[in-house]
């Protein structure tokens, strides 16, 4: 039989979503023991490549959220080292992170996003926040989305109803980072789909969120706020362009192994307009991949086993 690799899960780290992290890193660790892997977990601190170097693994799952795991960062870091590891490249991996610059390479091969406008905080320097505010409204107009462009798990994301609250959704964002993007809100029904493969990707079934609160925040996330429907309820026609674009942006972005595209299906016009991609989709007990994956008759062991076996053959 041949020899399993080595795995070492890496996880938990300083950025906002490190609780998310360790709570990934630690059911991908008891899934990958539970298929027979020798499994080793480290916490991402500032001894990374000694830590790493002790460990001599043969593989990394990477299991952390935000910077600087998802961004590219630690992407490097392993190809410096020589280190194979589950999931995206560095390409992949900082773009995905980037809201505002993968909209550009969404929008190049034809995939359709919200409107939007970026600001940055240096911004404030020549002008005040009433005057961005009032300039937001007038080219987008309300309600909008303001959400920093380098975070996730809806960390620093607000939705707009009302113009007086428009600056102070605008000083939350800015909490969260230097650049800011402001979405026009379209309503509609919220899917996510999950893709797993890298020359040959498939689409899992598609997943709707319903949330508790106006949106799928932190607390709807991750405080079991929310409810995931499988199969979404869209007619074929908005899941056919749905899962097309998925698989679009997964290959055209270089993404490996797998990812997690999110969705608006627009109730006015049945376009499922892109909102981001994930490069490291959650792994908790309440994330929206592994359910997916159930849905298509993969229980999460499985699921962990398919993507270690994919990154080997890259």
């Amino acid at each position: 039989m041949e020899e399993l690799p080595k795995v070492i899960v890496l996880m938990g780290g300083s950025s906002a979503e490190r609780d998310i992290s360790i709570k990934t890193g630690t059911q991908i660790y008891d899934a990958l023991k539970s298929k027979g892997y020798t499994a080793e977990t480290i916490d991402m601190s500032p001894e990374i490549v000694e830590d790493l170097k002790s460990a001599s693994g043969d593989l990394v799952f990477i299991a952390l959220h935000g910077s600087p795991g998802e961004d590219g960062t630690i992407q490097g870091l392993l190809d410096t080292l020589e280190i194979p590891y589950v999931g995206s490249g560095v390409l992949a991996s900082a773009l995905g992170m980037d809201k505002f610059r993968s909209k550009l390479f969404f929008a190049a091969i034809g995939i359709p996003s919200p409107f939007y406008m970026v600001i940055h905080n240096k911004e404030l320097e020549k002008f005040s926040l009433d005057q961005m505010s009032d300039r937001l409204i007038d080219s987008i107009g309300l309600p909008l989305v303001i959400k920093p462009v380098n975070e996730g798990s809806a960390i620093g994301v607000t939705i707009v109803k009302e113009k007086e609250k428009v600056k102070e959704a605008i000083e939350i964002g800015f909490k969260h980072g230097d650049e800011l993007i402001v979405e026009e809100c379209i309503i509609g029904t919220e899917i996510t789909v999950g893709v797993i493969g890298n020359e040959d990707p498939r689409t899992l079934p598609i997943v709707e969120i319903v949330s508790d609160n106006d949106f799928y925040d932190f607390e709807a996330k991750y405080e079991g706020k929310s409810h995931h429907i499988i199969p979404a309820r869209v007619s074929d026609e908005e899941a056919e362009k749905s899962l097309k674009y998925a698989i679009a942006a997964h290959r055209g972005l270089g993404c490996r192994d797998f990812s997690r595209i999110d969705f608006i299906v627009s109730k006015e016009d049945g376009i499922p307009y892109i909102l981001e991609i994930n490069t490291i989709p959650g792994m908790t007990s309440v994330s929206l991949f592994p359910d997916a994956a159930k849905a298509d008759g993969l229980e999460f062991p499985e699921l962990i086993d398919e993507l270690v076996k994919l990154s080997i053959k890259n």
